[in-house]
């Protein structure tokens, strides 16, 4: 099955233009990737980072691509920078970021692209920046949940350059308005005739450094010129009959598939304490992100997840780039980090495979949220047989210590055995963007996550 899964309808569009013309799952990735960075701007940009993971069919290998926001300071004696502290609500609960342009790392996504069309890729480059550019010029209207988020981050959104674009004429976008990024256009050009290094070595990197030198940013010419995405043997996993293949990260992924219990033929409050047992504490944190899923008809499968963090606030001018926040991200500074080294993250991009190939292939958004949401999935679909589109569907519950969240629709008997179990239960009002967004494919189906307006198209 041809089909892509992603985080909005115009991503998944520029996905399954790419495949329908011939392009295999590394040019749908790109090219979906590209329009991401235009329509999911709330979620994503070109100036944060990610993870893939890629299975060629041909060869029956799958590796997994590390992309993500690098430290910068090469070549430059060691300085620090305030940031700017900002208490962000998200649901009940005041989360404290740090943003500013000291918050910026290394961005890794226009060297993730580039490998993946290097070693995978069918069509030219200029071809998959298209559908991007189009909707750069065009304008792109905000769906509801990504409505909802800038909202929630209306204070760093609209710093800076970011004012005349989420807020134009001083009023917040609201689901149906038209986002405009004209500078978008520019950047989208450029990159088609340049290609990736661009943003390392040619026009964009220049304004990038320019935009450093006046705000008294950290990251340097030879951070840029040196910085590479590497590709790396994957985890498996044995779970239900597949190997699944995802990556070590701080989510720890891995982990939490070996230790889940069966599901199938457990009633919901059974389910509901397995899940809460399984995923335990709260992992890290780390915020904005999307994630999208390809397969094409030789069997291909790409999975890709990308992030600006919360976004520091800056904005290179004219290119209308948000740039990323990973270095305001404390919990993702861990092992004493130098200048030149990979941030830890927790996405955690998944195939599943059995005899006859991938079986799923899924990734999920969510920052702390992202395992929960990617395990109740995957068991969801591998373990208790669930259509796909019911297993993203379904209410999910995500534990922070003794305090379970959990959406509308979990029954009252699962949580009567949570508050047994001695757990305070916090139900939301509706299905909401904190529980995560997933994007997976199957061999005949496909589906987007409706918490992040997701979508999906195939044939």
């Amino acid at each position: 099955m041809r089909a892509v899964a992603a985080g909005h309808p115009a991503t998944a569009d520029a996905g399954m233009e790419i495949l329908d013309e011939g392009g295999g799952a590394a040019d749908a990735a790109v090219a979906a990737c590209l329009a991401s960075c235009v329509a999911e701007t709330v979620m994503t940009g070109l100036l944060g980072g990610g993870h893939a993971i890629y299975y060629d069919a041909a060869g029956g290998r799958t590796a997994n691509l590390d992309c993500f926001v690098g430290m910068p300071g090469l070549g430059r004696e060691r300085r620090e920078v305030a940031l700017l502290e900002l208490a962000v609500p998200f649901g009940t609960e005041l989360v404290h970021y740090a943003v500013g342009i000291g918050s910026c790392g290394v961005p890794g996504i226009p060297a993730g692209l580039d490998a993946l069309c290097g070693e995978h890729g069918r069509l030219p480059w200029d071809r998959l920046v298209e559908p991007a550019l189009r909707l750069a010029k065009a304008g792109v209207a905000m769906p509801a949940a990504h409505a909802s988020c800038l909202q929630m981050l209306e204070s760093v959104m609209t710093m800076n350059e970011g004012g005349e674009i989420y807020a134009p004429g001083g009023s917040l976008l609201e689901e149906g308005d038209l986002l405009r990024q004209p500078g978008l256009v520019r950047t989208l050009e450029t990159l088609a005739d340049e290609g990736p290094r661009s943003f390392y070595e040619g026009t964009i990197g220049k304004a990038l450094l320019a935009l450093m030198e006046e705000r008294g940013g950290l990251v340097t010419e030879e951070d840029l010129n040196s910085y590479e995405a590497t590709w790396a043997e994957p985890v498996s996993v044995e779970f239900r009959g597949h190997d699944v293949l995802t990556r070590a990260s701080l989510a720890d992924f891995p982990g939490v598939l070996s230790a889940l219990p069966g599901l199938n033929g457990l009633d919901e409050p059974q389910r509901a304490l397995a899940l809460v047992e399984t995923l335990g504490s709260e992992p890290p944190r780390e915020r904005g992100t999307t994630n999208l899923s390809v397969t094409d008809a030789e069997g291909n499968a790409c999975v890709l997840t990308t992030s600006l963090g919360l976004g520091s606030g800056d904005f290179v001018p004219g290119l209308d780039l948000h740039l990323n926040s990973m270095l305001g991200e404390a919990d993702l500074l861990i092992g004493g980090l130098e200048p030149g080294d990979r941030m830890a993250s927790m996405m955690a991009p998944s195939l599943a495979l059995d005899g006859d190939g991938v079986a799923l292939a899924a990734g999920a958004a969510g920052g702390t949220r992202l395992r929960s949401a990617l395990l109740q999935v995957v068991a969801g679909f591998l373990d208790e047989g669930l259509d796909l589109q019911v297993a993203v569907d379904r209410p999910r519950l995500h534990p922070v210590g003794s305090l379970v969240h959990i959406e509308p629709g979990l029954g009252a008997a699962a949580i009567d055995a949570l508050e047994s179990a001695g757990l305070q239960v916090r139900e939301w009002p509706g299905l909401h963007h904190y529980f995560g967004g997933v994007s997976a494919v199957t061999r005949t189906a496909a589906a987007g996550d409706p918490r992040r307006s997701g979508a999906a198209r195939g044939s």
